[in-house]
């Protein structure tokens, strides 16, 4: 059964948008504070973070598009000749905007307008 490129389109913009604001939120709200050493989740806790969010969409889109949620892993795979250019035009387009929404509601998340989190001098990572 054919996966239609759509299905895989949403996929992998699924899964970057989950990647960046799962794996870069925990950066930014629990990386290293600068005046007093690590805080929060510290440096092995960001890695798990990050690694949990891609074992997740391993599972959860893995079976649609291959999880590639990264535009390095996309230009590998083309490169390897196990996918097509056109595959990994729509996968690249889809990463990026998967990230820029990622990205944007975890901006709006640290500037207080989802959940009334206020951003600290340390909040950026």
């Amino acid at each position: 059964m054919e996966i239609k490129t759509s299905s895989k389109f949403i996929a992998e913009l699924i899964g970057t948008f989950g990647l960046v604001l799962f794996g870069c939120g925990a950066a930014a709200i629990a990386g290293a504070n600068t005046t007093a050493g690590l805080s929060g989740l510290g440096l092995l806790g960001i890695a798990v973070a990050f690694g949990l969010s891609v074992v997740v969409f391993a599972y959860a889109i893995g079976g649609i598009s291959g999880c590639h949620i990264n535009p390095a892993v996309t230009v590998g795979v083309l490169l390897a000749g196990r996918m097509s250019a056109k595959d990994a035009v729509v996968y690249i387009v889809a990463q990026f905007i998967g990230a820029l929404l990622g990205a944007f509601v975890l901006q709006q998340i640290l500037s207080g307008q989802l959940a009334g989190f206020t951003a600290g001098e340390w909040t950026y990572g």
